[in-house]
């Protein structure tokens, strides 16, 4: 079962809730030069704000699997990425992409195409302009690419 299918209404608005605040947790850990773990900036965040017991099983599977595969996640995206460095997108592109590149890659419950489209959302709300069409290209291209090679 997929997560169309499988989660009502209500649960899909809490995991797209719940990426939002991946969206943030990230943000914090790179702007704090990434010297410490995904997890950390986890328990700094809830710390000071409160993030819904609903969504907080969620945000750590993301977070946990993010932390563990972070270079393998940044290979794939390096290699969706056409003429453009990891390292010169913004804070905000690099955390969305990661997003959606490590549910593509990891999270089998979570099909890829809603991965794609909750990062599109979050590139809507977050980033540039020209954002929601960059992500949309490279997390097309690492999908195709991961379909391929599967």
């Amino acid at each position: 079962m997929n997560e169309v299918s499988s989660l009502s209404r209500a649960e899909r608005i809490d995991r797209s809730r719940a990426r939002a605040w991946i969206l943030q947790i990230h943000y914090r850990w790179e702007a704090g030069g990434g010297g410490t773990t995904l997890r950390d900036s986890l328990v700094d965040t809830v710390a000071t704000r409160r993030i819904s017991p609903k969504r907080l099983p969620y945000v750590r599977e993301v977070l946990a699997l993010l932390d563990e595969n972070l270079s393998e996640v940044d290979r794939a995206l390096h290699r969706a990425l056409d003429n453009w460095r990891l390292d010169r997108l913004s804070t905000i592109d690099r955390a969305i992409l990661r997003l959606g590149a490590v549910e593509i890659l990891f999270l089998d419950e979570v099909p890829p195409k809603v991965s794609i489209q909750e990062a599109i959302q979050l590139a809507e709300q977050y980033g540039g302009s020209d954002s929601p069409r960059f992500v949309n290209g490279v997390l097309d291209a690492l999908f195709k690419r991961t379909e391929r090679d599967a």
